[in-house]
């Protein structure tokens, strides 16, 4: 194995992780911006109507927010670690859904999450690229 390939190796390791630690942190905005609006909706500031759109705006904040912390840490390919970020925060929610309700019904609100996951996590990996440095002749 040479230099390159562990090298390679690393930064696999170090991108997992880093795209690890980014869900996490995802997944914890993503509860305590839910928390927000559940005292906003029990004080009587916000409806019941809208609590589908504000867990998609929450999965969109949160994976955006763990998307700039794992795309920050890692170099290069930015726009995969946002994206993976956002996956592994869904399947963390599908986990999570599963283990309380015993069922996963994504024609139940599941895609919605699952595409504002996907999105927050693009808009990270986008936002978070560096530029390329331009060669001089």
């Amino acid at each position: 194995m040479g230099k390159a390939d562990e090298e390679q190796g690393t930064w696999y390791l170090r991108a997992m992780t880093q795209i690890l630690i980014g869900a996490l942190i995802a997944g914890v905005v993503s509860f305590l911006i839910l928390f927000v609006c559940a005292l906003l909706i029990s004080r009587g500031a916000l409806s019941r109507d809208h609590t589908g759109v504000m867990s998609v705006c929450a999965c969109v904040l949160g994976s955006l927010i763990g998307g700039s912390a794992a795309v920050s840490r890692c170099k290069g390919r930015s726009l995969i670690v946002g994206v993976l970020t956002g996956l592994v925060l869904f399947l963390i929610l599908l986990t999570v859904g599963l283990l309380l309700y015993k069922t996963v019904a994504l024609e139940e609100g599941g895609l919605p999450l699952g595409c504002g996951c996907l999105c927050g996590g693009a808009l990270a990996g986008l936002l978070g690229a560096r530029p390329k440095k331009k060669r001089r002749k």
